[in-house]
Protein backbone atom coordinates (compact mmCIF):
# COMPACT_ATOMS: atom_id res chain seq x y z
CA UNK A 1 0.00 0.00 0.00
CA UNK A 2 1.37 3.69 -1.16
CA UNK A 3 1.97 6.18 1.78
CA UNK A 4 3.88 9.50 2.09
CA UNK A 5 7.76 8.74 2.06
CA UNK A 6 8.99 10.78 4.77
CA UNK A 7 12.26 10.17 3.96
CA UNK A 8 12.56 12.28 0.88
CA UNK A 9 13.63 15.66 1.36
CA UNK A 10 11.07 16.75 -1.53
CA UNK A 11 8.05 14.41 -2.23
CA UNK A 12 7.39 15.86 -5.50
CA UNK A 13 10.84 16.21 -6.35
CA UNK A 14 12.86 14.90 -10.01
CA UNK A 15 16.47 14.14 -9.89
CA UNK A 16 17.97 16.37 -12.70
CA UNK A 17 21.78 17.29 -13.13
CA UNK A 18 22.30 21.20 -13.54
CA UNK A 19 22.85 22.92 -16.93
CA UNK A 20 25.24 25.99 -17.45
CA UNK A 21 23.76 27.87 -19.74
CA UNK A 22 26.03 27.25 -22.81
CA UNK A 23 25.09 24.00 -22.74
CA UNK A 24 21.29 24.77 -22.64
CA UNK A 25 19.09 25.15 -26.67
CA UNK A 26 17.35 28.07 -26.11
CA UNK A 27 15.87 27.73 -28.92
CA UNK A 28 14.83 24.62 -28.45
CA UNK A 29 12.92 25.36 -25.20
CA UNK A 30 11.16 28.21 -26.97
CA UNK A 31 9.84 25.92 -29.51
CA UNK A 32 8.82 23.31 -27.21
CA UNK A 33 7.20 26.11 -25.11
CA UNK A 34 5.23 28.13 -28.20
CA UNK A 35 3.89 24.64 -29.56
CA UNK A 36 1.71 24.10 -25.98
CA UNK A 37 0.58 28.14 -25.78
CA UNK A 38 -2.08 27.59 -28.33
CA UNK A 39 -3.79 24.99 -26.23
CA UNK A 40 -3.18 26.62 -22.93
CA UNK A 41 -4.71 29.81 -24.21
CA UNK A 42 -7.68 27.43 -25.29
CA UNK A 43 -8.10 26.44 -21.92
CA UNK A 44 -7.69 29.38 -20.37
CA UNK A 45 -11.11 30.67 -22.28
CA UNK A 46 -13.22 27.26 -22.21
CA UNK A 47 -16.00 26.36 -19.64
CA UNK A 48 -14.60 22.77 -19.03
CA UNK A 49 -11.70 20.81 -20.40
CA UNK A 50 -8.24 19.01 -19.66
CA UNK A 51 -4.43 19.45 -19.42
CA UNK A 52 -1.79 17.77 -18.27
CA UNK A 53 1.67 19.31 -16.63
CA UNK A 54 4.50 17.06 -15.53
CA UNK A 55 6.35 19.26 -12.95
CA UNK A 56 10.07 18.90 -12.34
CA UNK A 57 11.45 20.17 -9.61
CA UNK A 58 15.01 20.14 -9.26
CA UNK A 59 16.42 19.20 -5.79
CA UNK A 60 18.21 21.96 -3.52
CA UNK A 61 16.25 24.86 -5.40
CA UNK A 62 13.49 25.44 -2.87
CA UNK A 63 16.53 24.86 -0.34
CA UNK A 64 19.28 26.08 0.52
CA UNK A 65 20.63 26.11 -2.97
CA UNK A 66 18.24 29.61 -3.53
CA UNK A 67 20.89 31.22 -1.89
CA UNK A 68 23.02 31.26 -5.07
CA UNK A 69 20.68 32.00 -8.25
CA UNK A 70 23.12 30.91 -10.31
CA UNK A 71 23.57 27.48 -9.00
CA UNK A 72 19.92 28.20 -8.68
CA UNK A 73 19.24 28.88 -12.55
CA UNK A 74 21.59 25.79 -13.71
CA UNK A 75 19.50 23.59 -11.74
CA UNK A 76 16.36 25.40 -12.96
CA UNK A 77 18.01 24.75 -16.33
CA UNK A 78 18.44 21.02 -15.73
CA UNK A 79 14.75 20.64 -14.52
CA UNK A 80 13.44 22.10 -18.08
CA UNK A 81 15.93 20.06 -20.27
CA UNK A 82 14.70 16.84 -18.48
CA UNK A 83 10.66 18.10 -18.95
CA UNK A 84 10.77 18.26 -22.30
CA UNK A 85 11.25 13.85 -21.79
CA UNK A 86 7.52 14.04 -20.28
CA UNK A 87 4.23 14.34 -22.44
CA UNK A 88 2.68 17.15 -21.44
CA UNK A 89 0.33 20.25 -22.17
CA UNK A 90 2.40 23.08 -20.11
CA UNK A 91 5.65 24.06 -20.28
CA UNK A 92 8.04 23.75 -17.07
CA UNK A 93 9.62 27.36 -16.26
CA UNK A 94 11.96 29.19 -14.59
CA UNK A 95 11.24 31.05 -10.91
CA UNK A 96 13.59 33.17 -8.62
CA UNK A 97 12.69 31.23 -5.56
CA UNK A 98 14.57 32.95 -2.54
CA UNK A 99 12.40 32.11 0.72
CA UNK A 100 8.99 33.26 1.48
CA UNK A 101 9.69 35.21 4.65
CA UNK A 102 10.72 38.21 2.33
CA UNK A 103 7.55 40.12 3.75
CA UNK A 104 9.40 40.20 6.90
CA UNK A 105 12.80 41.94 5.84
CA UNK A 106 10.39 45.24 5.29
CA UNK A 107 10.28 45.71 8.98
CA UNK A 108 13.89 44.98 9.34
CA UNK A 109 14.27 41.41 10.28
CA UNK A 110 16.63 39.08 8.25
CA UNK A 111 16.65 35.30 7.46
CA UNK A 112 18.63 32.29 9.10
CA UNK A 113 19.99 29.93 7.13
CA UNK A 114 20.43 26.30 8.96
CA UNK A 115 22.69 23.92 7.36
CA UNK A 116 20.97 22.54 4.28
CA UNK A 117 17.45 23.85 4.26
CA UNK A 118 15.56 26.97 3.15
CA UNK A 119 15.92 29.84 4.41
CA UNK A 120 13.65 30.83 8.03
CA UNK A 121 12.56 34.28 9.72
CA UNK A 122 12.03 34.68 13.73
CA UNK A 123 8.83 36.82 13.80
CA UNK A 124 9.73 40.17 15.35
CA UNK A 125 6.59 40.73 17.05
CA UNK A 126 4.03 39.15 19.33
CA UNK A 127 0.71 41.17 18.57
CA UNK A 128 -0.95 43.00 15.57
CA UNK A 129 -0.53 46.84 16.83
CA UNK A 130 3.02 46.39 17.22
CA UNK A 131 3.85 45.45 13.38
CA UNK A 132 1.26 48.87 12.54
CA UNK A 133 3.21 50.43 15.06
CA UNK A 134 7.08 49.30 13.29
CA UNK A 135 9.16 51.30 11.12
CA UNK A 136 8.24 49.60 7.32
CA UNK A 137 10.35 49.97 3.91
CA UNK A 138 9.27 47.95 0.86
CA UNK A 139 9.88 44.78 -0.07
CA UNK A 140 11.95 45.71 -2.90
CA UNK A 141 14.58 48.06 -0.98
CA UNK A 142 15.27 45.33 1.61
CA UNK A 143 18.61 42.97 0.91
CA UNK A 144 15.73 39.89 0.70
CA UNK A 145 13.82 42.09 -1.56
CA UNK A 146 16.85 42.92 -3.53
CA UNK A 147 17.84 39.20 -4.64
CA UNK A 148 14.84 38.38 -5.71
CA UNK A 149 15.36 40.85 -8.20
CA UNK A 150 18.24 40.32 -9.11
CA UNK A 151 17.63 37.01 -9.42
CA UNK A 152 15.06 37.53 -12.08
CA UNK A 153 17.21 39.92 -13.78
CA UNK A 154 20.12 37.67 -14.22
CA UNK A 155 17.68 34.57 -15.34
CA UNK A 156 16.21 37.51 -17.84
CA UNK A 157 19.90 38.15 -19.09
CA UNK A 158 21.29 34.39 -19.17
CA UNK A 159 18.51 33.20 -20.84
CA UNK A 160 17.71 36.25 -22.92
CA UNK A 161 14.19 36.65 -22.69
CA UNK A 162 13.41 33.37 -24.33
CA UNK A 163 12.22 31.65 -21.57
CA UNK A 164 8.93 31.84 -19.28
CA UNK A 165 9.79 32.82 -15.79
CA UNK A 166 7.53 33.62 -12.65
CA UNK A 167 7.20 35.86 -9.96
CA UNK A 168 8.72 34.77 -6.89
CA UNK A 169 6.82 32.51 -3.98
CA UNK A 170 3.86 34.63 -3.33
CA UNK A 171 2.47 34.00 0.56
CA UNK A 172 -1.12 34.98 0.84
CA UNK A 173 -1.36 37.70 3.57
CA UNK A 174 -2.51 35.81 5.79
CA UNK A 175 0.82 33.38 5.74
CA UNK A 176 2.85 36.10 5.31
CA UNK A 177 1.39 37.75 9.00
CA UNK A 178 2.56 34.30 10.31
CA UNK A 179 6.20 35.56 9.23
CA UNK A 180 5.58 38.44 11.56
CA UNK A 181 3.65 37.30 14.51
CA UNK A 182 4.18 33.30 15.81
CA UNK A 183 1.44 31.54 14.67
CA UNK A 184 -0.30 31.16 18.38
CA UNK A 185 -0.05 34.57 19.18
CA UNK A 186 -1.65 35.69 15.31
CA UNK A 187 -4.84 33.40 16.16
CA UNK A 188 -5.15 35.12 19.31
CA UNK A 189 -4.91 38.48 17.80
CA UNK A 190 -7.64 37.64 15.35
CA UNK A 191 -10.42 37.20 18.62
CA UNK A 192 -8.07 39.97 20.88
CA UNK A 193 -7.63 42.60 18.40
CA UNK A 194 -9.31 41.83 14.75
CA UNK A 195 -9.31 45.01 13.81
CA UNK A 196 -5.43 45.82 14.34
CA UNK A 197 -5.46 42.37 12.48
CA UNK A 198 -7.41 43.41 9.77
CA UNK A 199 -5.12 46.54 9.27
CA UNK A 200 -1.71 44.59 9.15
CA UNK A 201 -3.26 42.21 6.93
CA UNK A 202 -3.94 45.15 4.26
CA UNK A 203 -0.22 46.42 4.74
CA UNK A 204 1.45 43.53 4.08
CA UNK A 205 -1.03 43.24 1.03
CA UNK A 206 0.13 46.87 -0.28
CA UNK A 207 3.79 46.16 0.00
CA UNK A 208 3.48 42.54 -1.77
CA UNK A 209 1.07 44.22 -4.47
CA UNK A 210 3.36 46.65 -5.04
CA UNK A 211 6.72 43.76 -5.17
CA UNK A 212 4.80 42.18 -7.19
CA UNK A 213 4.01 44.68 -10.07
CA UNK A 214 7.77 45.70 -9.78
CA UNK A 215 7.97 41.98 -11.19
CA UNK A 216 5.61 42.23 -13.69
CA UNK A 217 7.38 45.53 -15.52
CA UNK A 218 10.50 43.61 -15.11
CA UNK A 219 9.59 39.98 -16.70
CA UNK A 220 7.12 41.73 -19.16
CA UNK A 221 6.24 38.92 -21.60
CA UNK A 222 8.25 36.29 -20.25
CA UNK A 223 5.91 35.91 -16.89
CA UNK A 224 4.37 32.67 -16.41
CA UNK A 225 1.11 32.76 -13.87
CA UNK A 226 0.31 31.89 -11.39
CA UNK A 227 3.44 31.20 -10.37
CA UNK A 228 5.67 28.56 -8.16
CA UNK A 229 3.29 25.06 -7.29
CA UNK A 230 0.57 26.14 -9.97
CA UNK A 231 0.79 24.83 -13.86
CA UNK A 232 1.91 28.22 -15.21
CA UNK A 233 2.34 29.49 -18.44
CA UNK A 234 2.71 32.94 -20.35
CA UNK A 235 -1.53 32.48 -21.35
CA UNK A 236 -2.13 32.32 -18.01
CA UNK A 237 -3.32 35.21 -15.59
CA UNK A 238 -3.66 35.40 -11.67
CA UNK A 239 -1.09 35.37 -8.64
CA UNK A 240 -0.65 31.75 -7.09
CA UNK A 241 -0.89 32.26 -3.45
CA UNK A 242 -0.04 29.70 -0.53
CA UNK A 243 -3.10 30.63 2.38
CA UNK A 244 -1.80 26.98 4.38
CA UNK A 245 -3.05 29.09 6.81
CA UNK A 246 -6.80 30.02 6.64
CA UNK A 247 -7.73 26.45 6.60
CA UNK A 248 -7.24 26.45 10.70
CA UNK A 249 -8.98 29.79 10.57
CA UNK A 250 -13.14 30.28 10.99
CA UNK A 251 -14.85 31.20 7.51
CA UNK A 252 -16.28 33.98 9.26
CA UNK A 253 -13.14 35.33 10.84
CA UNK A 254 -11.31 34.79 7.14
CA UNK A 255 -14.07 36.33 5.26
CA UNK A 256 -14.14 39.54 7.67
CA UNK A 257 -10.12 39.87 8.00
CA UNK A 258 -8.16 37.68 5.29
CA UNK A 259 -10.51 37.36 2.22
CA UNK A 260 -10.74 41.05 0.87
CA UNK A 261 -6.78 41.32 0.99
CA UNK A 262 -6.42 38.05 -1.01
CA UNK A 263 -9.22 39.57 -3.80
CA UNK A 264 -7.35 42.67 -3.99
CA UNK A 265 -4.19 40.52 -4.81
CA UNK A 266 -6.56 38.75 -7.11
CA UNK A 267 -7.92 41.56 -8.63
CA UNK A 268 -4.46 43.69 -9.31
CA UNK A 269 -3.08 40.25 -11.17
CA UNK A 270 -5.79 38.55 -13.31
CA UNK A 271 -7.55 36.64 -10.57
CA UNK A 272 -7.08 34.88 -7.69
CA UNK A 273 -5.52 31.53 -6.85
CA UNK A 274 -5.55 29.78 -3.94
CA UNK A 275 -3.18 26.76 -2.79
CA UNK A 276 -3.39 25.33 0.61
CA UNK A 277 -1.12 21.96 1.48
CA UNK A 278 -3.21 19.25 3.63
CA UNK A 279 -6.96 18.47 3.54
CA UNK A 280 -9.41 22.02 2.73
CA UNK A 281 -12.30 19.75 1.92
CA UNK A 282 -14.09 21.50 4.77
CA UNK A 283 -13.43 25.14 3.78
CA UNK A 284 -14.40 24.81 0.18
CA UNK A 285 -17.38 26.54 0.43
CA UNK A 286 -14.80 30.16 1.92
CA UNK A 287 -12.39 29.47 -1.28
CA UNK A 288 -15.16 29.14 -3.86
CA UNK A 289 -16.72 32.72 -2.22
CA UNK A 290 -13.67 34.56 -2.87
CA UNK A 291 -13.98 37.21 -5.37
CA UNK A 292 -11.68 36.47 -8.92
CA UNK A 293 -11.27 33.26 -7.79
CA UNK A 294 -9.81 31.14 -10.74
CA UNK A 295 -7.75 28.63 -9.66
CA UNK A 296 -7.48 26.31 -7.05
CA UNK A 297 -4.37 23.89 -6.05
CA UNK A 298 -4.53 20.21 -4.13
CA UNK A 299 -2.74 17.44 -3.43
CA UNK A 300 -4.47 14.31 -3.95
CA UNK A 301 -2.97 11.37 -3.28
CA UNK A 302 -1.36 10.13 -0.45
CA UNK A 303 2.57 10.32 -2.03
CA UNK A 304 1.81 14.06 -2.71
CA UNK A 305 0.60 14.68 0.71
CA UNK A 306 0.30 13.06 4.36
CA UNK A 307 -3.17 14.29 4.82
CA UNK A 308 -4.27 14.65 1.21
CA UNK A 309 -7.70 15.54 -0.39
CA UNK A 310 -10.35 12.86 -1.71
CA UNK A 311 -11.16 13.28 -5.31
CA UNK A 312 -14.89 12.64 -5.14
CA UNK A 313 -15.49 15.54 -2.93
CA UNK A 314 -13.65 17.86 -5.17
CA UNK A 315 -15.71 17.13 -8.08
CA UNK A 316 -19.10 18.08 -7.80
CA UNK A 317 -18.11 21.11 -6.09
CA UNK A 318 -15.96 22.72 -8.63
CA UNK A 319 -18.11 21.65 -12.13
CA UNK A 320 -19.83 24.05 -13.81
CA UNK A 321 -17.87 26.37 -11.81
CA UNK A 322 -15.06 27.59 -14.44
CA UNK A 323 -12.80 27.27 -11.76
CA UNK A 324 -9.32 25.20 -12.40
CA UNK A 325 -8.85 22.48 -10.06
CA UNK A 326 -4.70 22.31 -10.22
CA UNK A 327 -4.55 18.86 -8.93
CA UNK A 328 -1.30 17.18 -7.89
CA UNK A 329 -0.86 13.36 -7.63
CA UNK A 330 2.69 11.85 -7.11
CA UNK A 331 2.74 7.99 -7.85
CA UNK A 332 2.57 5.51 -10.99
CA UNK A 333 -0.27 5.63 -13.83
CA UNK A 334 -2.16 3.85 -11.99
CA UNK A 335 -2.42 6.22 -8.75
CA UNK A 336 -2.49 8.88 -10.52
CA UNK A 337 -4.95 7.77 -13.54
CA UNK A 338 -7.26 6.94 -10.23
CA UNK A 339 -7.45 9.76 -8.70
CA UNK A 340 -8.10 12.07 -11.41
CA UNK A 341 -10.30 9.55 -12.67
CA UNK A 342 -12.92 10.78 -9.59
CA UNK A 343 -11.90 14.23 -9.94
CA UNK A 344 -13.28 14.57 -13.43
CA UNK A 345 -16.43 15.38 -14.88
CA UNK A 346 -17.32 16.58 -18.61
CA UNK A 347 -18.11 20.04 -16.53
CA UNK A 348 -14.44 20.27 -15.29
CA UNK A 349 -11.83 22.50 -15.50
CA UNK A 350 -9.19 20.40 -14.83
CA UNK A 351 -5.17 20.60 -14.56
CA UNK A 352 -3.47 16.89 -14.06
CA UNK A 353 0.06 17.44 -11.91
CA UNK A 354 1.68 14.42 -12.89
CA UNK A 355 5.08 13.06 -11.36
CA UNK A 356 5.69 9.59 -13.19
CA UNK A 357 9.48 8.62 -13.41
CA UNK A 358 9.48 7.28 -16.72
CA UNK A 359 8.70 8.96 -19.90
CA UNK A 360 7.04 6.11 -20.83
CA UNK A 361 4.92 5.70 -18.31
CA UNK A 362 3.65 9.19 -18.45
CA UNK A 363 3.13 9.18 -22.13
CA UNK A 364 0.43 5.96 -21.09
CA UNK A 365 -1.11 8.39 -18.14
CA UNK A 366 -1.27 11.13 -20.36
CA UNK A 367 -3.00 9.15 -23.29
CA UNK A 368 -5.51 7.79 -20.65
CA UNK A 369 -6.40 11.02 -19.37
CA UNK A 370 -6.93 12.68 -22.62
CA UNK A 371 -9.11 9.74 -23.67
CA UNK A 372 -11.16 10.14 -20.79
CA UNK A 373 -11.23 13.63 -21.07
CA UNK A 374 -13.00 13.49 -24.71
CA UNK A 375 -9.39 14.51 -26.62
CA UNK A 376 -9.83 18.02 -24.99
Amino acid sequence: MATFNTTLRDSQGTSVQPVDIKDFDLEAYADYEAQLLESNRQFKEAEHGLLVYRRVRADGVFYDKCRDYKESLRLQLGALQTSMQYKADIANFLEPWYGIGYIAASFGADYKWPEGQAPAVDPPFTCAEDILKADVKPIADTTIGRQILEMEEYFLEQTKGKLPISFCDIQAPLNMMSYLLPITDLFMEIYDDPDSVKEAASLCTNLLIEFLQKQKNLLGSCLASPGHGFASSRAFTGAGMSDDNSIMVNPEDYEELFQPADEKIGEAFGGTVYHSCGTWENKIDMVKNIGHIITVDGAFTIETDPSPNRPEIFAPAFENTGIVVNARAVGNADTAFDAFSKLWTPNQKLIAVTYCQDPAEQEVLYNRLHEMAGGF
